[in-house]
């Protein structure tokens, strides 16, 4: 404990000493997100230095080995690095698919040689992904998919479609399930590739929400040579690294309902409807279900930094990823519909500096989304019930 007490006190110094000021303001919209990636633009030159001093710290990635671009920290020291980064209010320094879902993968399912060419690259920021798995036709039974890779000897050619692929226009690569043996029982028969968007035959279409806006898109392969080294795993092997993958990304989803930066909903209210000679939000109702949502959100966040703590000690349960991924969608629904009250009538606002682009209204209308994608919340309770509870089937 001695040592963990003295690491706190190196990465207090480290933060206060390498986190510019402006980086540790809370992320105002999308823009404010460092993403990374070859078509990626630096908002700042803060934000620059804030992603390369800890990707050169290795701690975008901080339990990573240190030979993929890591920290090769211990779970109690990257829970310190939290804990002190949240207590100075600084910005995860890179979002990226990369480090939530295909890097554990790769560490677990990837040759050597394609730790080495990706890991650090994805540690560093330098390459974008994007995850090619649903399809108009396999959305939550994505076993059925069609899009098709075809080996010719020394490379496959994909050709297919994929849908609901998020930011795949800003995107460098793409790990992708494809189907590689159409004899073969169906899920059997996929594979997982990894290619450059850049690849000839690739290309993609925005999809607009109701909000006005959306990171999602059509992704479309038509004859794309992808060399052989790039399949991850053994051939129509890639359902056990799909499924181990999404874990991750139900995890990482269900990280929207955890308050993360933004200011409790309590005080938030209160600067915007004012307060009683008490101090409360005069508005009985939505005072109670105000505090009913924070201690929900406490309770979220516990349980979130227990089911990792269990994960990191071998002791965990892969099928809890639903629990969490369902509860956060489900809160993540309820923090916007109180903003929207919060706000009242100029929640409306559509267009206008004053509402950044109608932020409120169109959040609001994107939530709706959280309990659909990454698999439903019916989905994910089916999934609880049977793997979890041990309940018969219907």
């Amino acid at each position: 404990m001695d040592d963990l007490e003295t690491f706190r006190q190196e990465v207090r110094a480290w933060l206060e000493a390498q986190c510019p000021s402006e980086m540790r303001q809370p992320v105002r919209n999308e823009d404010d997100i460092c993403w990374g990636g070859r078509k990626f633009r630096f908002q700042s030159e803060a934000q620059r230095l804030w992603l390369t001093c800890m990707g050169e710290k290795g701690w975008t990635v901080p339990e990573w080995p240190r030979e993929y671009g890591g920290g090769g920290l211990s779970r109690e020291q990257a829970k310190v690095l939290r804990q002190e980064m949240q207590a100075l209010g600084c910005r995860v320094p890179l979002q990226s698919f990369g480090i939530w879902m295909l890097g554990p993968a790769l560490l677990k399912f990837g040759t050597e040689q394609q730790k080495r060419e990706h890991l650090p690259r994805i540690a560093r920021g330098e390459i974008r992904w994007c995850q090619g798995y649903s399809e108009p036709n396999a959305g939550s039974d994505l076993a059925s998919l069609q899009t098709r890779a075809d080996e010719r000897g020394d490379h496959f050619v994909v050709n297919g479609q994929k849908v609901w692929t998020s930011y795949a226009d800003k995107a460098d690569w793409i790990f992708c399930l494809v189907r590689t043996d159409f004899a073969a029982q169906k899920h059997t028969g996929i594979s997982f590739l990894l290619f450059d968007m850049e690849t000839p035959g690739v290309s993609t279409r925005p999809i607009v929400l109701i909000s006005g806006k959306s990171p999602f898109c059509e992704t479309f392969f038509d004859d794309v040579v992808v060399p052989r080294g790039n399949l991850v795993g053994e051939p129509n092997g890639g359902w056990t690294i799909a499924k181990y993958l999404l874990t991750h990304e139900r995890e990482m989803i269900s990280a929207i309902g955890s308050r993360g930066q933004r200011p409790p909903m309590g005080r938030l209210a209160r600067d915007t409807l004012g307060q009683n000679e008490r101090g409360e939000v005069d508005a009985q109702i939505l005072r109670a279900q105000i505090a009913t949502f924070e201690i929900d959100e406490v309770a979220f966040g516990l349980a979130g930094e227990r089911a990792v703590d269990l994960a990191r000690q071998g002791e965990g349960i892969a099928a809890f990823s639903s629990v969490l991924k369902y509860y956060g969608a489900e809160l993540n629904k309820r923090r916007h519909e109180l903003l929207m009250s919060i706000g009242g009538s100029e929640a409306l606002e559509w267009e206008s500096e004053r509402s950044q682009d109608g932020a409120t209204a169109r959040g609001w209308l994107r939530s709706k989304a959280n309990s659909i994608e990454g698999g439903t919340s019916e989905v994910q309770l089916n999934i609880v019930a049977k793997r979890l509870l041990g309940l018969p089937g219907a």
